[in-house]
């Protein structure tokens, strides 16, 4: 059959298929495999595009759709830009349209927000092509469902096809071809735009990671794979070997030398503050604004300045140090952990600023003999070239801070060759189980049944109530009760909880923006992983609390009635996702009631912690 009889059956038929066995259903087929071969056979290359195709997920859809995905925009429905057959509900009719995903931007913005959000998109969209003024801005699937309405308001120009009335073979294929010419040149002429703007991100709420995992997980492997899903993973990936003899924060950041012919001071850089600089040329080149701001509070420092739209263009940076334990973190690495509890978001609006305190200090650029040379090593360019002449002198005043689009992953295997943490280090990282977090699946290995979401640096630093108004506790007063409920049982413990945990939980509420009481409740156990249960370990007589109880124990019981509806029944992975091209959601057990009871299991043979 061709392209046009396909169309005509499966649109013929879908309503009475609706009420048939779905399994195996020949209209389900006929969507799946053949018409993806119509499709393919009407594409020059047909290997560039992804081209995926739905019925449903276990149970009819309400709206069908084949979607033809570029994957140097998008390898997913849920975001970016791709041409896509949607059928009516009904049957009565197709649409060829050039849409984009929504399911982030819903959880980025809830629903409502959403739309806006679309609204501007689509706008965006139909301005960079002319030709898009042929195509209709509106489309009625007459759906009932929230799916399927949301694919009404998520594109940028389509054409409908009505059954009684189908177009010929001819007229199919020309439009076909010409939608795609159209996504190929929004695409060169959008590029990051395309990738970004609906970028399926999930907003980490710090920008310090531990991986803790047995070697062999794919702990280095899932930050590279992080940073290629920027396109320009050479540019936004660094991987450093930590080494055992590392045990100043020179090691990792470098120093001044004054072994020099001529003995005059002279800086020696390293890997790691290379990268750092380039992520600083990436958000200079940005265009967001570099300045000096003078406040009360902390004086003159350079800041970040700029609107959410441009923010949302500047890529994560990735920096991973390998076998981050190898030597002692708290020693090398204590300039970074200072230095990233200076960070500081502000927003007014859409409008930021960003600062922190300085790695490099203008000291030791001052100290430096040859300032040019050290420029030119940290990829500044020169004087004579110009480009970065106003961001070198911010820098050799005020210092080299951390840059706000800088992810620092630490991978971390527990054993006799490794050192531990310290509670000054665990504090200020999300400490990942790696095998919890991110499983091997062995039967995926060939043909992966899920994805990992792509992750990004934060955009706050202090919790606000206003940044949890488009989230499902709006206020933070479910969240306050959860964390009072849990440090009620670590009162008078070491592990006593204070405010910043506090503002990083509320943090991790507004990053996840949840929509739901489950999702809400998601994020509260992956906070108990990721911040509270790592700062646990000891013995029997360390880990007793109020009245002699088991803190371990106790914790199981106050988690069972703050996780209620989750406990038992499973919760929404906030970190994967099916690839499913509905993006069905991936239930998994509560993370912390499986990791309590192993640490509970370990302590009665003496000692207990967090780390595999």
């Amino acid at each position: 059959m061709n392209l046009r009889q396909l169309l005509t059956e499966i649109a013929s038929g879908w309503e009475q298929a609706k009420n048939e066995q779905f399994t195996g259903h020949p209209i389900a087929t006929l969507l799946r495999q053949d018409l993806i071969k119509a499709i393919e056979k009407k594409l020059q290359s047909p290997t560039k595009f992804l081209i995926k195709a739905s019925a449903g997920a276990g149970n009819w859809a309400d709206v069908p759709w084949l979607s033809i995905l570029n994957p140097a925009v998008t390898e997913s429905t849920q975001s970016g830009i791709y041409p896509v057959y949607l059928f009516r509900s009904d049957g009565s009719g197709i649409y060829l349209s050039l849409g984009f995903g929504t399911t982030e931007l819903k959880k980025q913005y809830g629903t409502a927000q959403a739309k806006q959000k679309a609204e501007e998109l689509r706008n965006s969209i139909r301005g960079l092509d002319n030709r898009l003024n042929d195509w209709d801005q509106k489309v009625d699937l007459r759906s009932s469902t929230t799916l399927g309405k949301s694919y009404e308001w998520a594109s940028a120009g389509a054409k409908f096809y009505p059954l009684d009335n189908m177009p010929d073979e001819v007229t199919l294929t020309s439009d076909l071809k010409e939608l795609l010419d159209i996504y190929a040149d929004v695409y060169l002429e959008t590029n990051q735009h395309s990738k970004q703007v609906v970028s399926n991100a999930q907003v980490l709420s710090k920008p310090f990671l531990l991986l803790a995992g047995i070697s062999g997980t794919g702990k280095t492997r899932f930050v590279r794979e992080q940073a290629k899903t920027s396109k320009q993973f050479s540019e936004t990936y660094c991987l450093t070997s930590v080494r055992p003899d590392w045990h100043e924060p020179s090691d990792l950041l470098g120093y001044i030398s004054r072994l020099t012919q001529d003995g005059n001071a002279e800086y020696i850089t390293t890997d790691v503050l290379d990268f750092i600089a380039k992520a600083w040329r990436a958000i200079a080149d940005s265009g967001l604004s570099v300045e000096v701001q003078d406040s009360d509070e902390l004086g003159e420092r350079l800041v970040v300045a700029g609107e959410r739209d441009a923010l949302e263009q500047v890529l994560p940076y990735w920096l991973c140090l390998d076998e981050m334990n190898l030597a002692p973190v708290e020693q090398y690495f204590a300039d970074y952990l200072s230095v990233l509890e200076t960070r500081e978001w502000t927003w007014t609006g859409d409008s930021f600023s960003y600062s922190s305190d300085a790695l490099l200090k203008p000291a030791t650029i001052k100290a430096v003999a040859n300032k040019e040379k050290l420029r030119k090593e940290l990829g500044f360019g020169s004087a004579e070239d110009g480009k970065y002449n106003e961001l070198w002198a911010l820098i050799c005043q005020y210092g080299l801070g951390i840059p706000f689009n800088l992810l620092v992953a630490g991978t971390v295997n527990m054993d006799e060759t490794t050192h531990g943490f310290s509670r000054k280090v665990i504090d200020r990282a999300l400490s990942f189980d790696f095998g919890e977090f991110f499983p091997n699946d062995y039967a995926d290995f060939f043909i992966p049944t899920n994805y990992n979401k792509r992750l990004s640096y934060p955009i706050w630093s202090n919790a606000s109530k206003a940044d949890l108004a488009n989230t499902f506790d709006v206020d933070g007063t479910k969240t306050v009760a959860f964390l009072s409920a849990v440090n009620a049982v670590l009162k008078n413990t070491p592990f006593e909880l204070a405010f910043r945990a506090l503002n990083e939980l509320l943090l991790a509420v507004a990053s996840s923006q949840p929509q739901d009481d489950l999702t809400l409740k998601a994020v509260w156990d992956d906070f108990m992983m990721c911040k509270v249960l790592p700062r646990i370990e000891g013995d029997e007589d360390k880990l007793v609390g109020q009245n002699q109880h088991n803190i371990l124990e106790a914790l199981l019981k106050v988690l069972e009635e703050q996780l209620a509806g989750t406990w038992e029944n499973g919760r929404p992975d906030l970190y994967r996702e099916k690839l499913d091209p509905e993006g069905e959601t991936i239930t998994v057990d509560c993370r912390s009631k499986k990791k309590l009871s192993w640490m509970n299991e370990q302590l009665v043979r003496g000692f207990t912690s967090f780390w595999p």
